[in-house]
């Protein structure tokens, strides 16, 4: 399936495929959009109601019933593309808040959290949705679902709610005029416990990231 029929007018418009795939599919167009830096005033807010959005098709697979694939073995969708590009604009175009504190799994007892990138995210999610977009395009549909579904599950789940509850912090820190630590200098490769994120965690005052993220905080 070419990009030119993904929203052919013979598709059902109402089939399960075809919403999760439009939902996916914008979802990759609006980010790939924001990390060209062509609005870097609204790329905060704007990634917000993406990640949002893209969590509903989200949720929508893991309220569906196991989806098994046509065949036992994935077929080879071929090479991965890279995102490094993308992963790097996004890291410029959100520097003062890249990097936030996440803890991985919140029924595990006391584990501590650790320091993440929303352009890290955002370019692992969208890997994770491309791979799947491949099989959708070329009519493997339930391959497409079966993997959006199982790596929903394992990984871009997981990471995109991450991300989402980042964005939404730095709106809300924003809007109410709060101060947000930052995470500046950190390794985000590093296991760092709660006591090494205070440690050496500054502070940004919000009037520092108003400005170029576009946002404004209450009056």
């Amino acid at each position: 399936m070419s990009d030119a029929t993904l929203h052919a007018t013979d598709q059902n418009p109402d089939d399960f495929a075809v919403q999760i795939a439009d939902q996916i599919e914008s979802f990759l167009v609006a980010v790939t959009e924001v990390a060209r830096g062509d609005e870097p005033a609204s790329a905060v807010p704007f990634l917000l109601l993406e990640v949002s959005q893209l969590l509903l098709a989200g949720g929508r697979l893991g309220a569906h019933e196991d989806i098994v694939p046509d065949e036992r073995y994935e077929p080879d969708p071929g090479p991965e593309l890279d995102v490094d590009e993308l992963r790097e604009n996004l890291a410029r175009l959100l520097e003062p808040v890249d990097v936030y504190s996440e803890v991985f799994d919140p029924y595990e007892p006391r584990k501590a959290s650790v320091p993440a990138r929303i352009s890290d995210d955002l370019t692992d999610v969208i890997s994770d949705l491309r791979h799947g977009m491949v099989h959708y395009r070329a009519g493997r549909t339930t391959e497409a679902l079966w993997w959006w579904q199982f790596s929903y599950f394992s990984n871009w789940g997981s990471t995109a709610s991450a991300t989402l509850r980042a964005l939404q912090s730095v709106v809300a820190h924003v809007r109410l005029n709060q101060p947000l630590a930052a995470l500046d200098g950190l390794d985000t490769d590093e296991d760092l416990g709660d006591e090494t994120l205070e440690a050496e965690a500054g502070r940004v005052m919000v009037e520092e990231i108003a400005g170029p993220l576009g946002l404004r905080p209450v009056k």
